[in-house]
């Protein structure tokens, strides 16, 4: 928790900063150009002012440099926010390129909330088996699931009854509940390996949150957010010609990415999301699977 308080302190000042700089900055840099110009434009004019700055050329390249700086870090901002943009939208399947980023950190951090976590846990898997070989950077990982509470009725996932409405399906319930177990056992296992070789420690941990699969979102590193909607009409048939199922394809949901690295308004929304996931882990219960599920 002190830990939690600390990085939303060093955000709020950095956020602070930014504000501060974007507000004042460009006053600064259009009164130190005109008072340039002016200077130049007198002195070729007024033979005393041009006498008093001749030989003083280090001056005319001081300001110069100045200038130099403030539009090199004009032009690298604007570089950052072509290479990653505030806003943007991704698929699901393109997960691995973000998790892998994430992994090139000290402290690596993934939070994840919606369905099963399968689009994720596959990428997942991979990056941490291959810690054992080549850790990089990384000395600690943070990995939190959260998906609803399969052992509660629902109305997504369901069978789908008569005019389209949801029906309760316990037994399709408990399929998707074994599913989680079994992603949960896996990582849990190669965490504890990984932490067994000394070199890094690795916590992966699933729980239980009331409701439906409405939205999915993924946190990394709580410094950059995708979140999107699943699609909750979508269906499936476990058996040709068998019933259907309300089944949402967490592999088709769109994703829009919200950054740090960005605008004040993009560091207020991913400051709300990781918020509001850090209150619904707090709230979340630990799962007690189902006996007999695949661990």
């Amino acid at each position: 928790m002190a830990e939690r308080n600390g990085g939303s302190s060093d955000a709020g000042f950095g956020a602070r900063l930014r504000r501060y700089q974007e507000r004042f900055e460009p006053l600064v840099t259009r009164t130190l150009l005109v008072c340039i110009f002016v200077t130049g434009l007198t002195a070729q004019f007024v033979k005393p002012v041009g006498d008093a700055l001749e030989g003083k050329a280090f001056l005319g390249g001081a300001l110069l440099s100045l200038v130099g700086y403030v539009l090199y870090d004009a032009v690298k901002e604007l570089s950052s926010a072509v290479r990653v943009p505030t806003r943007a939208l991704v698929n699901s399947s393109e997960l691995g390129s973000f998790v892998s980023d994430a992994f090139q950190a000290r402290r690596v951090e993934i939070s994840f909330l919606g369905y099963t976590g399968e689009t994720l846990y596959n990428e997942l898997y991979h990056r941490l088996e291959g810690l054992f070989d080549n850790p990089g950077p990384t000395r600690k990982v943070s990995v939190r699931m959260l998906v609803p509470d399969f052992g509660q009725p629902m109305t997504v996932p369901a069978r789908v009854g008569e005019d389209g409405r949801p029906v309760d399906d316990p037994a399709f319930r408990d399929r998707m509940a074994r599913r989680c177990q079994e992603y949960d056992g896996i990582l849990s296992d190669i965490a504890e390996r990984l932490s067994a070789t000394g070199r890094l420690t690795v916590q992966c941990e699933y729980r239980f949150c009331p409701g439906i699969p409405r939205d999915k979102i993924c946190i990394f590193n709580r410094s950059q957010v995708l979140h999107g909607l699943y699609d909750l009409s979508a269906r499936m048939r476990l058996h040709h010609m068998g019933p259907e199922f309300y089944d949402p394809k967490g592999y088709r949901t769109d994703l829009n990415v919200w950054s740090r690295e960005g605008t004040a308004a993009a560091e207020a929304a991913v400051s709300t999301w990781i918020k509001h996931f850090d209150d619904l882990w707090e709230l979340a219960t630990v799962p007690e699977w189902p006996q007999g599920a695949v661990a």
